[in-house]
């Protein structure tokens, strides 16, 4: 007979991640592991308890009769486990785990965090950047900053500001620009050819989309920052993505209007997660930082 004694905790997590979403890549994503590393931790789970426990198929792994009976009884388990886990937490120094969109974390948050890091020397913050929105209430990781109409899986959130969109270029074009219609005169820089933000800027200036100019493509809005930077055209950026560079003097705004996205920033907590003090300092934090932030964009400067 088998005990907890000769099972891995670990093996039981594996299992139930697996079993709830059904593929090893979102399991992977939630556990912080590759797929071919969870593909062996679950090969390795099912040598421990004695059996297989999926069927594995084209479009995923599907939980075998046994799996399928267990399954929800594990994540109640592991869920009950992360929420004591939490309760010691409170009690004590701690790491907390922050999943954030890779340009917000590398355009605005890694240039602030070290504030943090000197004014809460006891805790410690692990920066996951990822676009996927992971289940809080179902992972290690504690905050979820967020972008879209809602923070998504019902999670605890609060609201941190809306995203607002400005074109940006090199000062050599900011030169030639004196109207609205004067953007299209040059080459629109593109993120994977969207042309994200431009409907919503151009309407509020009572101009209909055109035909846009060719212009440079490129895979990420990082990268559409950094080429607006070196003169290749005007971008759409946003705040959090191109403030810095504008209070470094490396883009120009033409125009000092932001328009909405209906686009918002979310800070995102679980149930459990919510409750530790350290969760609600960073969260305080990043307000504080994100209001003075704000201060420079709505200045005659920003």
């Amino acid at each position: 007979m088998r005990n907890l004694n000769n099972i891995p905790l670990a093996s039981l997590r594996v299992v139930e991640a697996v079993a709830r979403h059904g593929t090893l890549a979102r399991a992977a994503l939630e556990l912080g592991v590759t797929s071919g590393a969870l593909s062996q931790r679950l090969t390795k789970a099912e040598t421990a308890l004695g059996q297989s426990l999926f069927i594995r198929t084209s479009t995923g792994l599907k939980p075998n009769r046994t799996c399928a009976e267990i399954a929800p009884r594990l994540t109640r388990v592991m869920a009950e486990l992360s929420s004591i886990l939490s309760d010691i937490d409170a009690t004590q120094g701690t790491t907390l785990t922050v999943s954030v969109a890779p340009i917000f974390a590398s355009r605005w948050l890694i240039w602030r965090i070290n504030k943090f890091n000197q004014a809460n020397p006891g805790i410690g913050l692990r920066v996951f950047p990822t676009v996927q929105v992971i289940d809080l209430d179902r992972s290690d990781v504690d905050i979820g900053i967020r972008v879209g109409s809602d923070p998504a899986l019902g999670a605890g959130a609060a609201k941190l500001l809306d995203q607002r969109v400005f074109p940006v270029c090199s000062a050599g074009i900011a030169d030639q620009i004196s109207r609205p219609e004067d953007l299209l005169k040059f080459p629109v820089i593109r993120e994977n050819d969207d042309l994200y933000g431009w409907r919503n800027w151009l309407s509020d200036h009572h101009l209909e989309m055109p035909r846009f100019p060719p212009g440079p493509t490129y895979a990420d809005a990082s990268l559409c920052l950094d080429a607006a930077m070196t003169g290749q055209g005007v971008f759409m950026a946003w705040e959090t993505l191109a403030s810095d560079a504008l209070e470094r003097g490396q883009i120009i705004s033409p125009f000092r209007h932001r328009s909405l996205t209906g686009a918002t920033y979310w800070l995102a907590t679980s149930q459990y997660s919510a409750r530790k003090p350290g969760v609600r300092k960073f969260a305080k934090w990043l307000e504080a930082e994100l209001k003075c932030s704000q201060t420079f964009w709505n200045s005659p400067a920003g």
